[in-house]
């Protein structure tokens, strides 16, 4: 089992919450959209079993996917906590009560803001970005981000496969980068998979 019960119990009852609000919800904006639990999993698996320790999430929304992410650096005892980039006050609000039900509040470090203003600000290094946001605004935080990147890095980005033409711009930064390769993951929505060993 990934997860100990007290995390699972409080993803299963977001899952459950997310898929009944956005099925409901017109508005975009008001939908949580969040990762499926097998796309979860992997990201899990990838940032614990690379034993990553400076990851940066962009795109909080009400916390599915950075609780996925905080249980992993729990995992391997990573000391700094993972932050997080939310432009919406009220997903973080959420976010953070979910995280204090799970355990893991003191393992995320919650900021509300534009994520690419937001990222300009940041100091720094990570040794994984996972890319959750705005698809289009993408390619300039990973502009931004480089200089703040590990050489050991791994990039991370969903909805490979469910908004290709959204995501195309952020795919061909990537692919312009020297001494990165990069695979795009079948699961959910499709996870976009970058490292430079």
């Amino acid at each position: 089992m990934l997860l100990d019960d007290a995390v699972d119990r409080v993803l299963r009852d977001l899952e459950s919450y997310g898929r009944d609000n956005d099925a409901r919800e017109g508005d975009r904006a008001r939908k949580m959209l969040n990762l499926e639990r097998e796309t979860a999993e992997l990201l899990h698996i990838l940032v614990r079993s690379g034993r990553r320790r400076r990851v940066l999430e962009i795109g909080t929304s009400n916390g599915v996917s950075t609780l996925w992410l905080a249980a992993a650096l729990q995992a391997i005892g990573a000391t700094e906590p993972l932050t997080s980039i939310e432009r919406d006050p009220g997903k973080s609000a959420q976010a953070a009560t979910n995280l204090e039900r799970a355990g893991l509040a003191s393992r995320v470090t919650l900021l509300v803001g534009d994520a690419t203003e937001t990222v300009a600000g940041l100091d720094g290094p990570f040794d994984c970005v996972f890319f959750d946001a705005d698809r289009w605004s993408a390619p300039e935080q990973l502009r931004l981000l480089l200089p703040k990147l590990e050489p050991d890095c791994l990039l991370l980005a969903d909805n490979a496969l469910s908004h290709p033409q959204e995501i195309e711009g952020y795919v061909a930064a990537v692919d312009a980068l020297p001494g990165f390769g990069s695979t795009i993951f079948p699961v959910g929505k499709g996870l976009h998979v970058a490292c430079r060993p």
